[in-house]
């Protein structure tokens, strides 16, 4: 068990499903993000911090043993939102752990990062990426970090390519790539616990009937995802309009990102 884990983005969709789980990995836990996170529990302490602020970047990275990072903007948006919370922010966040102690590090990456991938394959880590999104391209740039710091400074890190992180699928799409919590938690449990992890890529999807994702280069983590979107098939193929096969929330693994225009475009 680490003695004090850095969860950043706490008060997101995911880092609150994620927090109840934080204390089976941790003694103390140190929650962050730009709004505050409610109440807290006797294990857990709170600190704001904007992750474009790097000394206020350094001061959550101190003293701790393991990083869970998930702060920074989730969708796609206009490109300096992207570069000072996603960019910036991971850059800070990387080198904030290089120069205190070298923690590993759960980076949050995005299925968004090889969005533009037909949903007739099946890819894994080592293909090309294929950005769908500004926001897609942020994440792309976040493994990249993770890479070089493993490399040049043996900083160890586990990239979660996360999928669809919410209590039940919305459609078909979401069904392939729908990853519960729980099993979520029990993938940075064992990132912690690995005897070795240099810099892994793994995509973050439970045990779904569809899957468009091949994680055998992470078997030896031995994680084995226990829940299924099976549950919800039945509902959401009935939800299911006649789509056109060309249009780019069928044809692609992003969906609508991949359909989207520029962020920074006039609208209208």
């Amino acid at each position: 068990m680490l003695k004090k884990l850095l969860m950043t983005g706490a008060a997101g969709g995911v880092g609150r499903a994620l927090r109840p789980y934080l204390s089976r990995m941790a003694e103390r836990v140190v929650l962050s993000d730009i709004v505050e996170v409610g109440e807290l529990a006797p294990h857990e302490s709170f600190q704001a911090c904007e992750l474009s602020d790097r000394a206020g970047v350094e001061a959550l990275a101190e003293g701790v043993d393991g990083i869970i990072h998930l702060g920074g903007i989730s969708l796609e948006r206009p490109w300096k939102q992207i570069l000072g919370a996603n960019i910036e922010g991971a850059y800070n966040l990387f080198d904030a752990a290089r120069l205190s102690g070298k923690p590993r590090i759960v980076f949050a990456s995005s299925n968004h990062v090889t969005g533009y991938y037909g949903r007739e394959m099946r890819i894994g880590p080592q293909m090309p990426v294929r950005p769908d999104s500004l926001y897609g391209v942020s994440k792309a740039f976040g493994e990249a970090l993770a890479s070089l710091y493993f490399d040049k400074f043996e900083l160890e890190c586990l990239t979660v390519r996360i999928g669809w992180c919410f209590p039940k699928p919305k459609d078909m799409r979401t069904q392939a790539i729908y990853l519960a919590v729980e099993d979520l938690a029990d993938l940075c449990e064992r990132a912690f616990t690995a005897p070795r992890l240099g810099h892994t890529i793994v995509y973050g999807v439970s045990n779904n009937d569809e899957c468009w994702w091949d994680n055998s280069s992470a078997a030896f983590l031995g994680w084995k995802p226990k829940h299924s979107s099976a549950l919800w098939r039945e509902e959401m193929l009935a939800a299911e309009p006649d789509w056109n096969p060309a249009d780019p929330l069928v044809r692609f693994q992003g969906g609508g990102f991949a359909g989207s225009g520029h962020p920074d475009d006039p609208k209208g």
